[in-house]
């Protein structure tokens, strides 16, 4: 069926600001939607209030609102934009749908005469309200835990007395399973039923009999109006049912499946999908699958829309599952669409994978000091990253070495945890760091029975953690000039990075990599195609094996490499790796803008990263992208590969500007600001001498390396001192102390968590207002492209900062101080780029708090507030194509613009919600306002000493 002529203006409704159980998976989903829409000459309107992503940039829709989520602002631009034909809300999460829903019963479409898409309200209704879930499912036959629903605390109690203990508890209409919790004994039950009806929007929730130790899996789908059905992608979990998908570690394609229960899944999957509504578009669908002989599949739940797998599907598979259910919800049939990688086949297909997937979340527990860290009901992680790999030892591998946790794949860094007590524990009450721990509990000699045991987790995944210990024993008997190819290959074969290789024999990295070169074991890449090479892929997206050779029937030796090398000129990107609180998706926003000026300045662009949840790692982002992770060993041999002219280092956050000492050491050109300049703005001392060379004020300030020099520096430099370790990001460690004993406390807990840390300890200016600016610069010109003043006072970290731009409470005099200082500071740190330099005003001076010449968190706001594309500028200066004289600049701002921080607190209801100088915030939301007197700014400013915590 070709595309409903009538639908020549859409809404869609975004995700808002990132939350855990949120995340940029949407804002890939909406990037492709907007952009498939497009295609088809459709107008776009969107609304979304989140700054720091890429689907609120200027160029993705026709009309973009950065207005808050609420049927006010729905109503607002419906009056605005009479022309609106449909509404599409199954792109922007729960939040998008629950105010479809919203609308809905206020009857705000109807009024308007819009039409619903992607989904219908019936289907929405029964699978949020698991009342009518359960019902259906038992209509058409679909087998479910035992369950009910309780509306009541009374009610509650009796299904309890009548199901026995272990039960599930889980919230209605909520996300990331807020409110939903595992109850294992009587004495805990009446909390955790009345917080879970109370987070319930409806004050509902189901409860049903546990089913511990049960096999949980995933399939996606897509439905055209035909009623055609394909299953995009199989998900298993390697953890069994008990932990939330989204803190699970999952596989793809699922592994220990029968073919003949995956027949039935997939048939069951189809049957519900059809069941709830008639609709085109995307679907998730859950199971739990029986531990035994028989496979008993029971469904867990089914989500009309695309969902947080569903970015983990597109890129697992490279079937753009958004872009494809933009289409179907616009009536067209999925054999009338392509494959969007081959360009010469169906949509109405099933990809095959020739690759493993597996992703592991990413968590951030170190930001909620005192928070419970088991795994349970409710998702708690922050980001996630991928690993490809030709067998799942090697994914897995990859994944780990993804995570940016200061561990260099699974054992063999001489990390491990030998405290037999701890591993139990961690084994029994699911940790986050669980991935690790099962390695460390074979090595430790716990039997695999007794691990299976305490976990549930599947025989054949913790074979396959054994057979990689045995192989690291094996090498561990060599040295690096006794161990032989065929070894070593196997080693490389199944993930193992060359840092553990040399971990196990005994010697330097570089000494395996030159091994691994005189043997001729070098990396090959290999394409995501989706059909496993049965049709030829026109979308470069790699990842890395090590393949055998192979011998040709005249006896040369060869390994198939798929990635083919240009002679253009080209450009990486590095990426920022997996989202974490003070280094989110305002970076995948700077590295997507980065890739796309490089190739408007006629280069060959080329994208490095590992997070599946981002547009940066769509395929058709960049010309080639390489799944990979952002570590140096498979970064160096893609530049080896390449040959590019250059690497963009300081767009990616701190993940890809902690690699810049070992590009510059291997030769490797940084496009933009040099190595020296970067290494100059973080070495505090070295710092703080140009200030002084350049007349600009800064606090007091010393360095130490023990708690003895910190307890003399802090003589010289009087309380309150601000104590912070240095090359983090996010103010990880920092805080303020007030006295001897807690200083001393701090400087040893940082120097245990991360050891040979340079400390800065600075005077700590109190009652300071604190400022930032952002800037361009090329090296000769500076243009600063925005000053933020923060309504918290200095103390809490910017990102936990509410900053409106422009200031609205400095003086002429101090603002001049902030723009001398900027353009001063830029110039000598011989700045290409951006820069971002953070002030404390105190007594009309302005002293600098630190400087960052890279991209920061604040950059997208600026560029979204300000309606103009810096970081398009920025990249183009870096290259050497502009400079900054050759752009006008005309921002358009009337009024403020307020960046707004917001935090996911209630993942962790025991936690300490104080704020200060360490970034807790996951996401933040932009409020513009015509004055100081508007309500929202007023209510700001009187709270704004509330949080202040030392």
């Amino acid at each position: 069926m070709p595309k409903n002529p009538n639908l020549k203006s859409i809404l869609i409704i975004g995700s808002g600001p990132i939350i855990i159980g949120q995340a940029c998976e949407f804002d890939y989903s909406g990037s492709q939607a907007l952009r498939s829409l497009r295609e088809d000459g459709i107008e776009t309107i969107l609304i979304n209030s989140n700054p720091a992503t890429i689907m609120t940039d200027p160029s993705m829709a026709d009309h973009v609102y950065l207005l808050p989520l609420n049927t006010k602002s729905i109503i607002k631009i419906l009056k605005e934009h009479p022309q609106i034909d449909a509404v599409l809300p199954t792109m922007g999460g729960q939040t998008a749908l629950n105010l479809a829903i919203e609308a809905d019963e206020k009857g705000i479409w109807e009024d308007f005469g819009v039409e619903l898409i992607g989904v219908n309200i019936d289907a929405i209704n029964i699978t949020e309200d698991r009342e009518q879930f359960r019902e259906l499912m038992g209509k058409i036959g679909v087998p479910m835990a035992p369950q009910a629903t309780a509306t009541s605390f009374l009610k509650g109690k009796e299904i309890a007395q009548e199901f026995g203990f272990p039960l599930c508890i889980r919230s209605s209409f909520t996300l990331g399973g807020a409110g939903a919790a595992i109850v294992y004994e009587e004495k805990d039950f009446d909390k955790l039923l009345r917080n879970g009806l109370e987070i319930s929007p409806i004050h509902e929730v189901m409860i049903d009999k546990a089913l511990l130790g049960w096999k949980e899996y995933e399939l996606e789908l897509l439905r055209d109006s035909n009623g055609n059905v394909v299953i995009i992608c199989s998900i298993e979990n390697m953890d069994p049912m008990g932990i939330h998908t989204g803190d699970s570690i999952t596989v793809a394609p699922a592994m220990t499946l029968s073919d003949r229960t995956y027949q039935k899944m997939r048939d069951m999957a189809i049957h519900m999908m059809r069941s709830i509504g008639d609709f085109a578009g995307g679907c998730n669908v859950q199971f739990a699958v029986s531990p035994d002989e028989n496979e008993d599949i029971i469904a867990i739940e089914i989500n009309p829309r695309v969902s947080r797998s569903s970015a983990l599907a597109s890129k697992a598979t490279g079937y753009p599952i958004a872009k494809i259910a933009a289409k179907l919800a616009l009536g067209y049939s999925l054999d009338e669409l392509s494959n969007q990688i081959t360009k010469s086949t169906s949509a109405l297909f099933e990809p095959t994978l020739d690759y493993v997937i597996v992703k592991i979340p990413r968590w951030n527990f170190d930001k909620f000091e005192g928070s419970d860290r088991t795994l349970g009901l409710q998702m708690k992680a922050v980001g996630e990253v991928m690993g490809i790999g030709r067998s799942f030892q090697e994914a897995l591998h990859k994944a780990t070495q993804s995570l940016e946790i200061k561990r260099n794949g699974l054992g063999a860094d001489g990390k491990e945890n030998t405290n037999y007590e701890q591993i139990i524990e961690k084994l029994t009450h699911a940790s986050w760091d669980r991935v690790f721990i099962i390695y460390d509990a074979i090595k430790m000699g716990i039997p695999l029975s007794r691990i299976h045991e305490i976990t549930r987790i599947d025989m054949w995944f913790l074979k396959q953690y054994e057979e990689l210990y045995f192989l690291e024993k094996e090498i561990s008997t060599f040295n690096i000039n006794t161990i032989e190819k065929p070894l070593l290959l196997e080693a490389k074969q199944k993930g193992y990075g060359d840092r553990q290789i040399a971990h196990m024999l005994g010697c330097l990295e570089s000494e395996v990599y030159s091994k691994r070169e005189a043997l001729n074991i070098n990396r090959v890449y290999k394409l995501v195609d989706t059909c496993a090479a049965e049709f030829e892929a026109k979308t470069p997206y790699y990842y890395s094996t090590f393949e055998s050779d192979m011998q040709t029937a005249n006896g040369e030796r060869f390994s198939h490499n798929e990635s083919v090398v240009t002679d253009k000129k080209k450009i990486i990107v590095l990426g920022s790796g997996p989202n974490r609180i003070g280094q989110g998706i305002e970076f995948d926003y700077c590295c997507v803008h980065g890739v796309l000026a490089a190739a408007e300045c006629g280069y060959e662009t080329i994208m490095i990263n590992c997070n599946p949840e981002t547009v940066s790692t769509d395929f058709d982002t960049a010309d080639k992208l390489y799944f990979e992770p952002v570590f140096w060993e498979h970064i160096y041999d893609i530049i080896k590969h390449e040959k590019p002219e250059g690497v963009i280092v300081q767009l990616g956050g701190q993940t890809a500007l902690k690699l810049a000492e070992k590009l510059d050491r291997y030769g490797v050109k940084i496009i933009g600001t040099s190595f020296e300049s970067l290494d100059l703005a973080e070495d505090r001392g070295s710092f703080s001498t140009l200030l002084k060379e350049n007349n600009i004020p800064y606090p007091k300030f010393d360095t130490a390396e023990t708690a003895d020099e910190a307890l003399a520096v802090a003589k010289e430099l009087d309380f309150p001192i601000l104590v912070r370790p240095s090359y983090v990001l996010g103010g990880q460690g920092m805080k303020i102390v007030i006295n001897e004993k807690e200083l001393e406390k701090h400087v040893v807990s940082l120097l245990q968590s991360i050891p040979n840390n340079k400390l800065l300890l600075d005077h700590y200016l109190e009652g300071a207002i604190e400022a930032e600016a952002d800037a361009i610069c090329d090296g000769e010109d500076v243009y600063i492209i925005g000053i933020m003043e923060h309504i918290e006072p200095c103390g809490i970290h910017s990102g936990d900062s509410n900053s409106t731009l422009p200031p609205f409470n400095l003086g002429e005099f101090v603002m001049q101080q902030i723009k001398d200082h900027t353009k001063k500071i830029a110039l000598a740190l011989n700045t290409v780029g951006l820069i971002n330099i953070q002030f404390a005003v105190k007594d009309d001076v302005v002293y600098i708090i630190e400087a960052n010449p890279r991209a920061s968190r604040t950059v997208p706001f600026i560029a979204k507030a300000y309606g103009e594309p810096y970081v398009n500028y920025a990249t183009k200066i870096m290259l050497g194509d502009k400079k900054v004289k050759d752009f006008t600049f005309n921002p358009q701002l009337e009024g403020y613009a307020i960046k707004q921080p917001v935090f996911s607190f209630n993942k962790f209801p025991n936690v300490d919600k104080t704020l200060g100088p360490e970034m807790k915030s996951t996401g933040e939301s932009i409020l513009f306002i015509d004055s100081l007197k508007d309500d929202a700014f007023y209510d700001l400013y009187s709270r704004r000493k509330m949080y202040l915590s030392k």
